[in-house]
């Protein structure tokens, strides 16, 4: 991808603010749409036009968590990025009351957002608001310094919910509610899981928009990702999250599937990357979506390639990030090169709160694996 080993996206290209602070609602905001190498320039809101009557559209359930919580080591003031709660206690690892947690440690920046900050000390006591105590414990992976294995002696998602707020980065202009970071399929978890960032693809979706959508015929099939702590200035790969494919589902994508076969029907459609590492966790080497549930490894690259998915709804993402390798697996490396290179030209904007690309298969062809 050598067009995007190069590509800048300048620092005003960063969506700063919500879509209806900048507008007049979540949908406003711009669609760019891919079928090869062609690209074409539409509204998020003409979004039922470009679909068509049996295509299904995966979307995650997860809701946004207030993920960010202050904390206090010594009289170093941090904020704690709560990613992912371990199953279980990891052997050689002693829990607190709240359980294990992946945690990535910050800097308060003066501005309302944070600057990265290595992870640990091993061993030291971390104090959070209302008398908690946050323990870390060793480094995630080995080698690199950001996400740690630490033991929380409070209830997690009661700490979030009395103290936290979403996760933000210095790109936005100030702090938002979480009800900005929710999507409109966003389904509370009875445990209190959920995403410690937004799956942000979604977001655009009105619930009129939705309704739209129905009636014409498209399908939605829902899948359940939850999201860790983004790597956003380092782009490593993403690491293990907890993810369900219910069996509803399976069934609707592999009966599209099996009508796209027979006579050219309805695309299978991912909303975000987390829909698509989901979805294709539970995908078989024959191409049939399976019932699952559990921890997922899969990083999707063009070399393993998509087997469910054809098409995929997300926002425009860094370069240099992990993401776009499998975007470039969906769409291929000449038409994300070209597509990027016209978001640049065309002023798109970036991140979270930004505008979107629809990328869709060929019209003249029907990439359906077995």
């Amino acid at each position: 991808m050598n067009v995007l080993e190069t590509l800048r996206v300048p620092d005003g290209l960063s969506a700063r603010v919500p879509a209806e602070e900048r507008g007049d609602g979540r949908d406003d905001v711009r669609l760019m749409v891919s079928r090869g190498t062609d690209v074409a320039h539409h509204a998020f809101r003409e979004l039922p036009g470009l679909l068509r009557a049996g295509d299904v559209l995966v979307v995650n359930t997860s809701a946004t968590l207030p993920a960010a919580v202050n904390a206090r080591l010594g009289g170093e003031r941090l904020v704690v990025h709560f990613s992912t709660r371990a199953d279980r206690e990891r052997s050689g690892t002693a829990s607190g009351g709240g359980g294990l947690w992946a945690v990535e440690l910050r800097s308060p920046d003066g501005a309302g957002s944070t600057l990265p900050r290595a992870g640990g000390p091993a061993g030291a006591r971390i104090r959070l608001p209302g008398g908690g105590v946050l323990v870390p414990q060793e480094p995630l992976v080995e080698g690199s310094p950001r996400l740690w294995w630490a033991a929380v002696s409070v209830d997690v998602p009661e700490l979030m919910a009395r103290y936290g707020r979403p996760i933000r980065y210095g790109y936005t202009e100030r702090d938002q509610p979480l009800s900005a970071y929710q999507t409109v399929f966003a389904l509370p978890a009875p445990d209190g899981a959920g995403s410690a960032e937004m799956p942000s693809a979604a977001r655009p979706f009105t619930e009129p928009l939705v309704a739209e959508l129905a009636r014409r015929g498209v399908l939605f099939a829902p899948v359940t990702l939850h999201t860790g702590v983004a790597s956003s200035e380092a782009h490593e790969p993403p690491y293990p999250e907890r993810f369900e494919v219910p069996a509803a589902t399976a069934w609707l994508v592999n009966a599209a599937r099996a009508r796209r076969r027979a006579d050219g029907g309805g695309r299978i459609v991912a909303v975000g990357t987390t829909a698509v590492r989901a979805l294709e966790s539970a995908t078989g080497p024959d191409g049939t979506v399976r019932p699952a549930a559990g921890w997922t490894d899969l990083v999707v690259t063009p070399a393993r390639g998509v087997r469910a998915v054809e098409g995929l709804l997300t926002g425009l993402h860094e370069p240099a990030a992990s993401h776009l390798l499998m975007l470039a697996a969906v769409a291929g490396r000449e038409a994300l090169s070209r597509s990027y290179t016209e978001a640049v030209r065309r002023l798109y904007l970036w991140h979270e709160f930004g505008d979107v690309h629809l990328v869709l298969p060929d019209q003249d062809t029907h990439r359906v694996h077995c």
